[in-house]
Formats: structure tokens, sequence, C-alpha cells
């Protein structure tokens, strides 16, 4: 058997349709990754466009990632972090990560994905309330076309209705509201301004229907990732964060793409003006060289997640690879080279290239309705018409036809649910000349695309 029927008849694939998938095998074997290019069994180099799952930060195969976990693997690969037992680089990890966050932050508990993480979060916010003789004080808002996660409670979070159907979600505590997508949320007319303004009165409005007393928390992204590269107005998070006061709802902040550089500051809630009370982290705290999640609390929660030993005794939630010394010992490396080698710094640099760059290849383009994005993270939206402004009836098609002829350009990229968007997160080492090389690939698949559609 070839790896192809291997794969075809054995491996099951997450966001993937199964029926094609068993009917094909794989669209791709890549066995090798350097830097901002993968290579494939057959020998053909591609540019990783979206450094995997936007999480790849410091690129493929960098030697001091490998070493730190080779070193790591030789001394402790793993111990528990149950029933109070510690060890050293977890302890040392979670300064770091206290002294790095954008507003004061108390505790860090780890987990293993973004997706364990948010399942997490909500758990704290149902204890704490609880904690606090808060026992109606339960549901979380979330937003539509927000990404939050896949399992049964983060999927719900998820704001994606693809992420819902045939699995009976999200579950009878989860909320979700519009989000602040100009594209096609924003009245004609309305300034940036106007448009966060009325999203917070329409919050308010919903939490007060809901009831305060039993609106725990409110989820979101800074800059929203899967659901569209959504880059909120400048007013946005800090018009929301006055209705959330006025109510005290927890604010969770999900920093799972966001953090650790990808909007060329270290945390998308400084970019955007957020106050988290939580926060969710992932992809890059290791990029993705080993599993980690991580959720920081700050003092006002963990002071009455300790009263809740008076009345709970053990806290009874964690992981067998919570606190995981191997995990950690990526995060201390992965963490070391963002800041021995400026990353966070380049990409706010390249990120401003980076963006022209699209800008300039699409911004005109008649089946192009926005180019937006901040940092090394964008995305391209199509449609059928621009003026007047209407979609593509098959949903996602057009956009899964670019991102199929751009792999015959040697570009890797991704199609987005929800719209007809393509999305783009290099490495952040990607070269200025590789990242040309993106925009010029994708857009030669963007011709590609429209003369299929036109001959159809």
């Amino acid at each position: 058997m070839t790896i192809e029927d291997l794969d075809r008849n054995f491996l099951f694939h997450p966001m993937t349709n199964l029926a094609a998938h068993d009917r094909n095998g794989p669209h791709m074997t890549i066995v090798q990754g350097r830097g901002a290019t993968v290579t494939d069994n057959t020998g053909r180099d591609y540019l990783d466009a979206m450094a995997g799952l936007w999480c790849v930060n410091v690129g493929y195969s960098h030697p001091d990632m490998a070493e730190a976990i080779h070193a790591q693997a030789l001394r402790l690969p793993y111990f528990h972090a149950f029933s109070s037992m510690g060890t050293e680089l977890p302890a040392m990890l979670s300064q770091r990560l206290i002294e790095m966050a954008p507003v004061p932050m108390s505790k860090v508990f780890y987990g293993n994905s973004g997706s364990d993480a948010n399942d997490t979060q909500a758990k704290l916010v149902w204890y704490y309330n609880n904690v606090l003789g808060r026992p109606q004080k339960k549901k979380i808002i979330a937003r539509r076309r927000g990404y939050h996660g896949v399992t049964v409670l983060s999927g719900g979070l998820t704001g994606l209705q693809n992420l819902h159907d045939g699995f009976d979600l999200p579950l009878p505590m989860i909320r979700h509201v519009r989000p602040p997508h100009r594209l096609w949320e924003r009245e004609p007319g309305q300034t940036d301004d106007d448009f966060a303004t009325q999203l917070a009165l329409e919050l308010d409005r919903f939490i007060v229907n809901e009831g305060p007393d039993t609106v725990a928390a409110f989820i979101a992204e800074p800059v929203m990732a899967a659901g569209g590269v959504i880059v909120p107005p400048e007013t946005y998070f800090p018009k929301i964060q006055e209705v959330l006061d006025r109510y005290d709802v927890l604010l969770i902040a999900d920093e799972v793409v966001n953090g650790f550089g990808r909007l060329g500051v270290p945390f998308g809630s400084q970019a955007v003006g957020m106050r988290p009370d939580l926060m969710t982290v992932a992809k890059g705290i290791t990029s993705a060289y080993v599993p980690l999640s991580a959720v920081l609390v700050n003092d006002r929660v963990w002071k009455v997640l300790l009263d809740g030993s008076a009345k709970y005794g053990s806290f009874g939630h964690g992981y067998t690879y919570s606190a995981h010394p191997l995990a950690a010992a990526a995060a201390m490396a992965n963490l070391d080279i963002i800041e021995r080698e400026g990353l966070i710094d380049e990409v706010a640099r390249k990120g401003a290239v980076f963006q022209e760059m699209l800008r300039s290849e699409f911004g005109d383009h008649p089946n192009v309705a926005e180019v937006r994005g901040r940092g090394l993270m964008a995305a391209v939206e199509f449609v059928e018409s621009r003026e007047p402004l209407r979609p593509f009836a098959a949903q996602g098609a057009f956009a899964t036809a670019v991102t199929r002829a751009s792999l015959d350009q040697g570009v890797i990229t991704r199609a987005l649910p929800a719209a007809d968007t393509v999305s783009f997160s290099p490495p952040f080492v990607t070269t200025d000349d590789e990242l040309a090389r993106m925009v010029q690939g994708v857009r030669a698949a963007l011709d590609v695309a429209v003369g299929e559609l036109r001959s159809a």
C-alpha cells in the first residue's frame, strides 16, 4: 500500500468531507518543513501561507526548538501536576506568562489545546459564580463567526453553523450576538464609532432580556480568525467593556491565534483595547511544536476560586497532561526565539508591507469585496458582484477553487467558513520575498478560479 492508501483506509481526518476523502484520499502528504516551506512526498515544495493552522510562528524545524525538546525528553519527559506535584519548567513558564500578560493576571492553568482551554474557562466561570452563591449566573455570550474550539462546550461557543450541524450544539447556556464585521453587518453610511455603539447597545439589550443575573461571561477573539479575520472598530471593545462592567459579566479574551505576536504586538488584547478577566492562549505559545494551552486568570477571579476550597474541597478539574514539562520546555524555547530574534517587531514591519501587497494585488478586483487584516494575519473576501455587493450563491465554493488553484502555484492558503474568504497567516520568519510570492501565487490562482467560473 502507498502512504496515501494507508491514510485513506485508516486515518479519520478532522474538518474534512469524509465521503470525499474516503473516495480520493489526501490532497497531499507533507513529509518535511523548514522555515516557511513544507515539502510533500513527491519532493514538491510549497510556501505555507497559513503557518499550519495559524500556529507555526517561528517556522518549521527551528534547531533551537528541536534541541530544547530533545534535552527535556532526556531529562524529564513527563510528570503530572495533580495533588500539588510540581516540576520546574511549568512554574518558570507561568511566571513568564504572568509577566508578559497585557493586563494584570494572577495564575496559569495548563491544558493541551485551545478547545480544552475554553472548556476550562467555562468551568471556571461556573465555579466562580457557584462559590459566590449565584447559581443562575451561568450563560456565556459569544459572537457569530467567532472560533473558540470544537469540544462539546467550546464547539457551541464557536459561532459557525457548520461546527454545530449534526452535533446537537450549542449547549443551552450559550448565546450568540452579532460580530463587528463591517462588510456585512454595518449599515450604509455608518461610521466605525456608530457601528461600535450600536453593537454595544445591542449587547446591553441582549443581557437585559436574558436577565443580568443569568449572564456570566462574554468570550471574544481580539481579531476574529477563522470567522474571517475580522478586525473590530477601534472603539468596539471599550464600549463592550462598559456594558460588561455594568452587569458584572466577566470578559474572556481568546488569544489562541492572536497571542505571542501574530498582530505585531505581544497580545491581541493590546491591539484592540480589551481588559480581560481571563485569557486563553495556545498555538503560538509553542509554535505548535508540542501541544499546549493555558488559561490565565486575574486576581479577582483567583481569590474567589481559593474560597471554593472551603466549599468544595479539592479543585476537581485537570488533565493528565496539564503542566507537561516537555510542552513547557518547548514554550520556553519558543518564547526565547521570539524575543532573541525580535520577531514581534519583525511582524509589525513585515505586516505593514504584507497588508500593502495584498491591497495592491487584490483591492481593485471586481470579485474582491474586501482586503482586511493586521500584522501577519489577513483575509481576502470574494463576492459574485462588488457593485452591487452580492455574495456567491454557493457559499464557499469559489474560495475553495482559489485555494485549490493556489496549490498549483506552490502556495498553501485556506478557505474560511461562512463566506468566500481565503486567509493568510504566514510564519513570522517568512522573508519579504516569500511574502510577495505568496500574494502573487494566490493572485494567479484567483485568475484561474475566475476563468473556471466563466467557463462553467
